[in-house]
């Protein structure tokens, strides 16, 4: 299996052999009932030979030995699995299969069982503070809701899964979040592109635990800021690009309604303007336009050219 990571190149994870297979299993209760049963037969078969003495005592005491021992089997068997829970069995070391049906159930007396929950659980990883694509310092973090789906890889293709997720999830988020800038507007980013970044998580994190059984449901980044200290001059310049942002949409707007005044003079010959009158014209209404402050206007009494 191979995981693409990107900038980093291929990553090869080993093959795991190993798959989740359902159990030989059998109802608990009617088990319980036999043990009971066999247990009741016992003592009757001691009382019996208690009672008659002489040779019928060794018999009796020994037939309800026999059964006492073979409820006890009988009983060993009996497992509870509870519901959204699974028991992977073991019979001297070898995988025998996993039981997941909820209940009272009967298995091999011998076998080991190992209780794994299937329930959907969650993770939530520590801010770590990684480079971003720019190299600029970040602070990341991010849940992961997951479930297990193959008890078997679980249990026998890694140490510990629950671990194994927290490991592997807070290794995902840091490849993320150095794969691609904080903020940028030509390109994905992390700041701009929410929905974009998340899939591309939870698709990587998919790859990475995929060798444990484990399917993941969501990933999602919960937190993200610049690093404590480059955050005020990041700040600065976010402003500074909101500024000219703003300044070049009023530049635009101001030269379109100029450019509509003079079309509108000219189409009802409300005055005739020379090239020069235009250009002051336009650097008047250019200015009182894209002025922060209201203009004071300057009235003429007297001729146009006064």
């Amino acid at each position: 299996m191979k995981v693409d990571g990107g900038a980093a190149g291929l990553v090869e994870l080993p093959k795991v052999d190993v798959a989740e297979r359902e159990a030989r299993n059998l109802g608990g209760w009617p088990m319980l009932g036999l043990a009971v049963v066999l247990v009741l037969l016992g003592a009757a078969a001691a009382g019996l030979g208690i009672l008659q003495g002489g040779a019928a005592l060794g018999i009796g005491i020994a037939v309800g030995a026999v059964l006492v021992l073979a409820a006890l089997v009988a009983a060993a068997g009996l497992t509870a699995v509870e519901p959204n829970e699974a028991r992977v069995l073991q019979v001297l070391g070898r995988y025998a299969g996993t039981v997941r049906t909820d209940g009272l159930r009967w298995v091999n007396p011998i076998s080991e069982r190992k209780r794994v929950s299937t329930r959907i659980r969650n993770h939530e990883t520590d801010r770590a503070k990684v480079n971003d694509l720019d190299g600029n310092p970040i602070e990341i973090s991010a849940v992961v809701v997951w479930q297990v789906e193959d008890t078997a890889r679980a249990v026998f293709a890694v140490d510990d899964f629950v671990e194994f997720v927290a490991f592997q999830t807070e290794a995902g988020l840091r490849h993320i979040a150095g794969s691609f800038p904080y903020d940028a507007h030509d390109r994905l980013s992390l700041r701009d592109n929410a929905d974009e970044i998340t899939a591309k998580l939870q698709e990587e994190l998919t790859l990475r635990v995929a060798a444990a059984g484990v399917r993941i449901v969501e990933a999602r980044i919960t937190g993200l800021a610049y690093a404590p200290e480059i955050a005020q001059a990041m700040l600065r310049r976010q402003q500074a690009g909101a500024v000219v942002a703003a300044r070049q949409r009023i530049v635009e707007g101001a030269v379109g309604m100029v450019q509509q005044a003079l079309d509108r003079l000219d189409e009802e010959n409300v005055v005739e303007l020379d090239e020069e009158r235009k250009a002051a014209m336009v650097s008047n209404l250019l200015v009182v336009l894209c002025a922060d402050r209201d203009a004071q206007p300057v009235v003429n009494t007297g001729s146009l050219y006064q």
